[in-house]
């Protein structure tokens, strides 16, 4: 009996050494992949988080021409939206729809990370929400910039949008229906989107669930890289249905550049109307090539015209990167701001000539009236600063109707509201309640007679068009 315990107790002995090995070995084991790639995303989803806020916007609505007769006076509205933090001096960029009509702005910045180290609740601690105000705003992008007083907060670093591949993983951050940091997964859909065949605009698109309120947020690459602005969505329902988009980070990056050196986007162009190079265009003209990109208007005087180009030159190269057709030629032009340059690689016959090609200014941007700004002063209570209308400042516009007139050349906050939405750099002023407005200064005098609380109405030339844009004086 004894020796039968003795055994047993043996065995029991082996059995507990055993058992402890073998946890022992379970636990040097490495995780399993899937246990890898979630603790993975939630560092990530720590490390990007912070630098994406919440955006809340006091405003009106954007126009809406199907409703303008239900409601005499648009009436002031609550919204929310998203912004990524792109620089520690407190500049967010954001999309120009989730801000533009907004006559209150104010930010939720993130929590400070010694406070919000504090404890282990799963609620997340709160930040302080400061007031913010636009730098600047760009309609062509639908990118904004706006501006907290705040120091050192968590900026989120641009990565390369060029180098994005259908497929790949991306992140989306926001704030989707006021529901603040929210982070979800998905794939690159498509690269280089268009929403029309002549839009310069493109857009990264994407099945990570994107709905209203994300616009403004982040989109990251597993390395927690800025690679996008989370901007629209395809929906027939309003809601997600898998289908986002996303403005690239190389053009957001440019934007943002231009904003912060310049106050505004200064587009550029190098003078030439490219075309994709078809097979039937390259048997009819004898070419080598059947694909690619040829140029078939050089502008007279233009940069390219200086720098020796021709019709009829077939682009290789822009910059080291192989042209394949017109649409990407056009757009790798079109993310370079004014006073940078390109390196073009051009086939001509059997030459093969290497130029470079300075960017200038796109002609016909209303942005160039800021230049002529001189001592103007804010002609209250339209917020606006005014030029007048005379053949150099027509230049800068599309055809105008008249010859006399006063040109809007900046919108400040303060600018009024109509059913039309705000007034805007390149809208040509030609009356006010009825009285003839030739120049800038009769607009500040006849403005200067409005009251307080009283109907007025603009007629003003835009894009070409006549409208009249009525409004109501503010309350002193």
């Amino acid at each position: 009996m004894h020796v039968l315990r003795g055994i047993l107790a043996g065995l029991l002995v082996l059995w507990l050494a055993s058992s402890v090995s073998a946890q022992t070995a379970s636990s040097a084991a490495p995780a399993p992949p899937l246990a890898e790639l979630s603790r993975s995303l939630q560092d990530l989803s720590a490390r990007v988080s912070p630098s994406v806020v919440q955006i809340f916007v006091t405003g009106y609505p954007a126009p809406d021409e199907e409703n303008q007769s239900t409601a005499a006076e648009p009436q002031l509205e609550r919204s929310s939206g998203s912004g990524v933090i792109v620089d520690a001096d407190g500049y967010i960029v954001t999309n120009t729809h989730v801000v533009e009509n907004a006559t209150r702005i104010e930010v939720e910045l993130p929590p400070d990370p010694a406070t919000a180290a504090r404890g282990r609740s799963i609620l997340k601690r709160r930040g302080r929400t400061v007031g913010a105000q636009v730098v600047a705003i760009d309609h062509e992008t639908d990118i904004a910039v706006v501006k907290v007083e705040a120091h050192g907060l968590p900026a989120l670093p641009f990565g390369d949008s060029d180098a994005l591949r259908s497929g790949q993983l991306v992140l989306a951050f926001g704030s989707p229906l006021g529901l603040e940091s929210s982070v979800s997964m998905g794939v690159v859909s498509a690269v280089a989107r268009q929403l029309t065949p002549d839009d310069p605009m493109i857009y990264i698109q994407t099945d990570a669930t994107i709905n209203p309120g994300n616009s403004g947020g982040a989109l990251v690459d597993t390395a927690g890289r800025l690679v996008g602005i989370n901007t629209l969505i395809y929906s027939q329902s309003g809601g997600s249905e898998g289908i986002g988009f996303a403005a690239p980070s190389n053009i957001v990056r440019n934007v943002f550049s231009q904003i912060r050196k310049h106050g505004r986007v200064r587009r550029g162009e190098i003078g030439v109307n490219s075309q994709t190079i078809t097979p039937l265009m390259a048997e009819a003209l004898g070419l080598t090539l059947d694909a690619g990109v040829i140029l078939a208007d050089v502008l007279p005087g233009g940069p390219a015209e200086k720098v020796g180009l021709e019709p009829g030159d077939i682009v290789l190269s822009l910059d080291g990167k192989a042209m394949e057709n017109g649409r990407q030629f056009r757009i790798n032009v079109y993310t370079r701001g004014a006073g940078e340059q390109v390196a073009l690689e051009v086939r001509r016959g059997e030459r093969t000539l290497n130029v470079k090609v300075p960017v200038v200014e796109r002609t016909n941007d209303t942005g160039e009236l800021e230049a002529l700004i001189g001592t103007q002063q804010t002609i209250r209570p339209l917020g606006v600063v005014a030029l007048d209308l005379n053949p150099s400042v027509a230049a800068l516009l599309p055809p105008v109707r008249r010859e006399r007139g006063a040109v809007v050349a900046r919108v400040t906050p303060e600018s009024p509201y109509s059913q039309q939405g705000r007034l805007q750099p390149g809208d040509v002023i030609y009356a006010l309640n009825g009285q003839v407005v030739r120049t800038a200064d009769d607009l500040k005098v006849f403005a200067g007679q409005l009251k307080p609380s009283a109907a007025a109405v603009l007629l003003i030339e835009r894009e070409s068009t006549m409208m009249y844009f009525a409004f109501r004086v503010d309350k002193p």
